[in-house]
């Protein structure tokens, strides 16, 4: 490790990032610039000798067939949403590795044709081999969101952090992309997310976190370079911790 990333005593993290970071300037699916650009970007942190896991959402593509899933039952409406985190998990292993970078798959749902399925003991073990490792599909269970699988990962990861990557640069009093007056939140508790009902993630993902003491940064994934300088402390995020 060099630089002032060591200073930070960050080992192991999990990078949380929204599907809809993955769209780029497009309305649905996959810009596939910003997914190459994403993975640069972790790239970069890797190479400074952070361990790094991923989980990404599936909202770019299951946003877009929302409409014709109105009505549906939630846990199938629930499943086909994990089904699009795998095609965003392989989408981003496919541009990690374009780039020299050794990674793996997990999926919490067996689809062995195109990933491992999820192992603690083999996640942990990819992770020590300097082996990027994608978590797909969520908790493999309905009524869980990715920010659950996202909290509940990092906890059996023993990450020392947890980093939402989303298209705002931390957390508002209100949507900055609607409201030009809200107030930017440079620190929150783990309570001050729960009782203000702030949505940055939801409650069984914050509760998780802070029962297991692994602190939050939100950030903007979008604007580049904006990982590694983060976790130098450098921009402009959001820090939760107790």
């Amino acid at each position: 490790m060099t630089g002032n990333l060591a200073a930070h005593n960050y080992k192991r993290v999990l990078l949380k990032i929204s599907g809809e970071s993955l769209m780029g300037d497009r309305s649905y699916g996959i810009d596939p610039n910003m997914v190459a650009r994403t993975a640069e970007e972790i790239k970069t942190v890797r190479d400074q000798g952070i361990e790094i896991c991923l989980v990404i959402g599936g909202g770019n593509i299951f946003r877009g067939i929302s409409v014709a899933a109105s009505g549906m039952e939630r846990a199938t409406g629930d499943y086909m949403g994990m089904l699009a985190t795998v095609m965003n998990a392989l989408a981003m292993q496919n541009a990690l590795e374009d780039i020299g970078v050794d990674t793996r798959v997990l999926s919490a749902l067996p689809i062995s044709a195109v990933c491992e399925p999820y192992i603690r003991r083999r996640a942990k073990r990819h992770i020590e081999k300097g082996r990027i490792v994608i978590f797909a599909a969520g908790t493999g269970n309905p009524f869980f969101t990715t920010d659950t699988a996202a909290a509940l990962r990092a906890t059996e990861m023993n990450c020392d952090l947890i980093l939402k990557g989303t298209r705002v640069d931390g957390v508002y009093s209100a949507d900055p992309e609607k409201d030009p007056n809200a107030i930017h939140h440079p620190h929150l508790t783990y309570m001050d997310v729960l009782s203000r009902d702030l949505g940055v993630m939801d409650a069984s993902a914050i509760s998780l976190a802070r029962e297991n003491e692994i602190p939050m940064i939100v950030f903007s994934i979008e604007k580049q370079g904006s990982f590694e300088r983060v976790l130098r402390h450098e921009d402009k995020y959001t820090l939760i911790t107790d």
